[in-house]
């Protein structure tokens, strides 16, 4: 009978031991599918909603790898911009966007004006002035920035030299307080400078998601109402950008 008991004892402490490590077994599993799922879920904190990993998925296998590393790179300077100054962020979303090869819309697609999404920017790697805008525009709304005080501005650029040639130019503009003189980012020069000082800007007019207004005297304009012509090319990009994720910065949110 001792021998049963030793036996049996011995028997108890591996069965308790072989399901101690079910149980490890069990968590571990639990827990990389915990962390699975987050990662699919959200992956990064500025514009979280944006840089998911189904839109990274998406990036990669639209564009190619040489694309996934720009739109990192992106997000990467948006992190570092987070909680800095409000120059600094404005700066820091110019520079990057700035140092994209400038390319005209015939070199990079075939037509004569396109107006790319952030994403398309990037993938190009070139772009004119309107894309640079655009893609200023929505880093600023991840950063935090209120729409109200970001716009779009349509202006005519008057060149220097023998010709002073005129041509149609869009730049982004920021007003640190409604109703007073805006910064301006803009692709052709690398400072960011307050409208005062663009003499050779004149502006037309100004627009974000929320509409449109007539500019006045470089201060923010009357509203205008929308022709379905007017808005074409603003809207079949914020469309295009929707393929890719639904977000209240492009569903006309603020």
């Amino acid at each position: 009978m001792q021998g049963v008991y030793k036996f049996t004892g011995h028997w108890l402490f591996y069965f308790q031991r072989f399901n101690l490590w079910i149980v490890l077994i069990r968590l571990n599993i639990l827990f990389i599918c915990f962390l699975y799922l987050c990662s699919s879920v959200i992956v990064f904190a500025v514009g979280d909603s944006f840089f998911t990993q189904t839109f990274l998925d998406q990036v990669r296998q639209r564009h190619g790898e040489p694309t996934l590393k720009r739109v990192i790179a992106w997000h990467a300077m948006l992190e570092d911009a987070d909680g800095r100054q409000e120059n600094t962020k404005l700066m820091q979303v110019n520079a990057f966007f700035n140092q994209i090869p400038n390319k005209s819309d015939k070199a990079v697609w075939g037509t004569g004006d396109y107006w790319a999404t952030p994403v398309e920017l990037l993938a190009a790697n070139g772009g004119d002035c309107d894309d640079f805008a655009i893609a200023k525009y929505f880093s600023l709304r991840m950063l935090g920035f209120p729409e109200d005080r970001l716009r779009l501005a349509y202006v005519r650029h008057y060149g220097v030299g023998k010709t002073l040639k005129v041509t149609p130019h869009l730049v982004l503009i920021y007003y640190d307080t409604l109703g007073t003189d805006p910064l301006v980012l803009d692709n052709l020069i690398p400072e960011i400078k307050p409208a005062s000082q663009r003499r050779d800007l004149v502006a037309v007019y100004t627009f974000n998601v929320g509409g449109m207004w007539r500019a006045q005297e470089r201060n923010q304009g009357r509203r205008i109402a929308v022709g379905s012509g007017r808005f074409f090319k603003w809207e079949n990009m914020l469309d295009r950008m929707k393929n890719y994720v639904s977000h209240p910065f492009w569903e006309g949110a603020s």
